[in-house]
């Protein structure tokens, strides 16, 4: 029994995508990265309000490193995780702000896990060094979609 392959110098050639096709994937996608959004936004605005409403006991008893910086930083960190989030749904406010503030809330972020990963990491915090791992899963591919 023989089979035939086709020869490696032949390109295998795919069908066109038709227009209708490819407006369900773009759809799909912006589905997609919406829920991401919605998802981040939720995190980002109930850590960003923990972090501004909630005392500093409580705060250092969930996390540890409050108990390393000064009550103001961590009240920083609240209101620039309230902000961004606020940011990533900024095109739902209103079209005409373009998709400027949902790219920089996006890189903010980005920015923002990174280096509480970071931080989590050397502080041997590992279950929120793996969320924010998960978080940055979530954010790049906003981050990346959206630009």
């Amino acid at each position: 029994m023989s089979s035939t392959f086709p020869a490696a110098s032949s390109p295998v050639t795919r069908a066109p995508v038709s227009a209708a096709r490819a407006r369900t994937i773009a759809g799909y996608r912006n589905l997609a990265l919406w829920t991401l959004q919605g998802w981040a936004a939720m995190f980002f605005f109930a850590a960003g309000y923990a972090k501004l409403t909630e005392s500093t006991d409580n705060l250092i008893a969930l996390m540890n490193w409050p108990a390393l910086v000064s009550e103001d930083l961590v009240r920083g960190v609240g209101i620039v995780e309230v902000v961004l989030a606020l940011g990533l749904l900024a095109p739902l406010i209103s079209w005409k702000l373009g998709r400027w503030p949902l790219l920089v809330s996006a890189a903010g972020l980005v920015a923002l896990e990174a280096i509480m990963l970071t931080v989590h990491m050397v502080g041997m915090d590992i279950g929120l060094a793996l969320t924010n791992a998960v978080l940055l899963a979530i954010t790049i591919p906003v981050l990346l979609g959206r630009r």
